[in-house]
């Protein structure tokens, strides 16, 4: 199933991509996600806690452009999804980001989606990282690498 959400932040679109990067942070904000441990520049390993069930997985980017996009796909664990993040520049000041997510699992993924519980949890998280980025104004790091998509 894909989500697709959307949430406009009152800040410059290179901070709200800065801060995107820093996968470490996202606990911070992010209801569910107990920790992200960054393995290298598109790897990652994850710990979530979703609706009860605990889930362990690692992603890898498979295309980010500065400023624009990340897009990422579960490698191994106990979920699968994939998913894009882009940034749009609204003005100088506000940025919108769109956030598509493909999600497949198990019987609680399915009931979560079905229910709208998983997309009434991402709307949650983003409205967090709108507080927590506006909050700070600031990037808390960044990472401005480039990840070519992979070749078909």
């Amino acid at each position: 199933m894909t989500l697709l959400k959307t949430v406009d932040v009152a800040v410059p679109v290179s901070t709200a991509y800065n801060q995107w990067t820093q996968l470490e942070e996202f606990p911070r904000f992010m209801d569910g996600v107990e920790s992200v441990e960054q393995i290298d520049d598109t790897r990652s390993r994850w710990k979530t806690n979703v609706m009860g069930a605990e889930r362990e997985f690692e992603t890898r980017i498979t295309e980010q452009i500065p400023d624009e996009r990340i897009a990422w796909t579960t490698t191994n664990g106990e979920t699968e999804q994939a998913g894009v993040v882009t940034f749009h520049r609204l003005d100088e000041a506000q940025t919108r980001l769109t956030l598509q997510m493909d999600i497949e699992g198990g019987m609680l993924e399915k009931l979560g989606l079905a229910t709208g519980m998983i997309g009434r949890q991402i709307d949650g998280d983003l409205g967090r990282f709108k507080e927590f980025i506006e909050e700070r104004g600031a990037e808390t790091g960044a990472w401005r690498g480039e990840v070519d998509r992979p070749k078909p």
